[in-house]
C-alpha cells in the first residue's frame, strides 16, 4: 500500500523537471532574431513557486538547486545567482506552505508577490555589487509584473492538469504518512 505513495512521490518530481526542461527548450528556440521591447513571465520560478506551495516533498532543494542552476547556465546569466535566490524563495515558500494550506487563493498569491518581488530585488541587488552589465529596469520590471500575472494561470495548470494540489487533512506524503 505504502509503495503507491512512494511510486506517485517520484513520477512527480519526474514530471517537475521534465516541465522545467520543457520550458527551457521553449525559452532557447530562436523564434525571433531581433531584440524584444518585451519581457514574458519567468514560468520556470512560477511553477517552482506554485509546486513548492502546494506539494513541497514533490519539489526537493536538492532538483530545485539542480533546475535552477541549469537554467543560469543555458540561459547565460551569472551562475548561481538566480539560482540561489529563487531557491531561497521556494525554501521560505515551502516553510509557509502549512500555514498557507488552509487560506484562500489570495493569502496564496500575495504571499508569492512578494517572494517574486524579493528575488528579483535580490537579484538586481546582486547584479549592481559584482559591477555586471544590468538589464533595463523597466524588463525587469515588466518581468516581474507578467510572472506575477500569469501565477493564476500556473495554479490553473499545475492544479487541473497536472493534479498538484494542496493537501488536505488525512492526505498521505511520501512517506505514507498521514499529513
Amino acid at each position: 500500500m505504502s509503495e503507491l505513495p512512494l511510486a506517485r512521490l517520484w513520477s512527480m518530481r519526474l514530471a517537475f523537471a521534465l516541465l522545467v526542461c520543457a520550458i527551457l527548450f521553449f525559452h532557447l528556440l530562436p523564434l525571433e532574431t531581433t531584440p524584444q521591447r518585451w519581457v514574458g513571465p519567468d514560468l520556470l520560478l512560477g511553477f517552482a513557486c506554485a509546486w513548492s506551495l502546494r506539494r513541497p516533498e514533490y519539489v526537493p532543494i536538492l532538483a530545485l538547486a539542480g533546475l535552477f542552476l541549469l537554467a543560469d547556465l543555458l540561459l547565460q546569466r551569472p551562475p548561481g545567482l538566480w539560482a540561489a535566490l529563487a531557491l531561497l524563495g521556494c525554501e521560505s515558500l515551502k516553510a509557509r506552505a502549512r500555514g498557507l494550506r488552509d487560506t484562500g487563493f489570495t493569502g496564496e498569491w500575495l504571499s508569492v508577490c512578494i517572494v517574486l518581488a524579493a528575488v528579483t530585488i535580490g537579484y538586481r541587488a546582486g547584479l549592481m555589487v559584482t559591477l555586471v552589465d544590468l538589464p533595463s529596469f523597466g524588463l525587469t520590471a515588466i518581468e516581474l509584473v507578467m510572472t506575477i500575472l500569469f501565477y493564476p494561470l500556473v495554479v490553473a495548470v499545475t492544479h487541473g492538469l497536472m493534479r498538484v494540489r494542496k493537501p488536505v487533512p488525512g492526505d498521505l506524503d511520501g512517506s505514507g504518512a498521514r499529513l
